[in-house]
């Protein structure tokens, strides 16, 4: 049994016209695809919200990766990771997006076999790359929260940027595999651009692209989250501290989670269902909700920080260019207080231990 993967839901559509004379996508090829009708002004509408959407996920990654590339205060392992994964997400604006609204919009696939599986290759491996990112973040966090003391051996800029690299280069080659394992496919009609695979790649990819990752999240989030809630029952039985700081970090981590799953889970639902199971409609939101993940990204990581919404204004006001600009402290002073609180409970907690042990005087 054959599934597609990703990109079959288009084909659909090409077979989907109105009562009208059918129109080809390659009128002179015999074996041309029929092209879908549609009306002027949803041809307008449809064009103007997805080059919308495709500029803004764009701009808003773009700006995350200019302010943590431009100011060397912000040179840390966690934004790295950030970094990486604003770069997978503007490249999805930049080419996933314009290229599949531009197939949504005409029906038909204008650019040729050779371009579509490269097309088909590099749309897998920015998901991929972004999943993993989000992964890495996570357990970027786990340490952090879990295991501060060690955190700055562990994990160190140099390390961060091998793992990105590996990151990158293993998506590359997974997803390059699927594309040359499948060159033999033919396609039903000219003038589209899908992939079939069988059921075993179907349930690998599944796994490998989904599940897997998606259970590391979940987990080490869950980790995070007993963590946080031990060190705060033992700080409010001895000193009385509000738990305004929990509160936001499981409604950050809660959102982080929830809007991730949300456009995530509806396009793995997809691919393990028949051509026939969903409407067109629903296939089409589905897949973009997908894509929007890719602007929701960056609203989440990066918007949660206070030096982001300093770095905007340094990068729209272009004070970037001044002089020494990228030393700029982003006056992050009041921003490191959390940082200096959470170093106050770590030794607290480390005397603290060492008492109830009898390893301290």
């Amino acid at each position: 049994m054959m599934t597609s993967l990703c990109t079959r839901h288009y084909s659909l559509m090409a077979y989907e016209t109105e009562d009208h004379e059918n129109q080809y996508c390659f009128p002179a090829i015999n074996s041309s695809c029929i092209k879908g009708m549609r009306s002027r002004y949803e041809y307008n509408i449809m064009f103007v919200f997805f080059s919308l959407l495709s500029a803004w996920t764009v701009f808003l990654n773009l700006l995350v990766i200019i302010s943590i590339s431009h100011f060397k205060k912000l040179h840390t392992p966690t934004n790295l990771l950030i970094l990486s994964l604003a770069v997978a997400d503007m490249l999805v604006g930049l080419i996933v997006m314009p290229i599949e609204a531009t197939r949504l919009i005409e029906t038909c696939w204008y650019f040729g076999d050779t371009f579509c599986r490269l097309f088909l290759a590099m749309m897998g491996l920015l998901f991929s790359a972004s999943l993993s990112n989000l992964v890495l973040i996570a357990a970027d966090r786990f340490v952090a929260v879990c295991h501060p003391l060690l955190y700055p051996q562990k994990i160190t800029t140099t390390k961060t940027l091998i793992i990105v690299s590996l990151c990158w280069f293993c998506s590359s080659a997974y997803n390059i595999a699927i594309v040359m394992s499948l060159s033999h496919k033919k396609y039903a009609c000219y003038g589209e651009c899908t992939i079939m695979i069988t059921s075993d790649w179907t349930v690998l990819n599944l796994f490998l692209s989904f599940l897997i990752p998606c259970t590391l999240i979940i987990t080490l989030y869950l980790r995070i989250f007993y963590v946080a809630h031990q060190q705060v029952k033992v700080i409010n039985s001895l000193v009385k501290v509000r738990r305004k700081s929990e509160s936001k970090a499981a409604l950050t981590l809660g959102i982080i989670v929830a809007i991730h799953l949300l456009c995530w889970i509806p396009y793995y639902i997809l691919t393990l269902t028949e051509n026939t199971a969903i409407p067109p409609t629903i296939l089409y939101c589905l897949i973009w909700v997908f894509y929007v993940n890719s602007c929701v990204n960056p609203l989440i990581y990066a918007l949660f920080y206070p030096w982001f919404r300093k770095s905007i204004k340094y990068i729209l006001t272009l004070r970037i260019f001044q002089p020494a600009s990228s030393r700029s402290c982003l006056n992050v002073s009041r921003e490191n207080a959390p940082d200096m609180n959470r170093m106050f409970y770590m030794c607290f907690f480390f005397f603290f231990h060492c008492y109830q042990h009898g390893l301290c005087f």
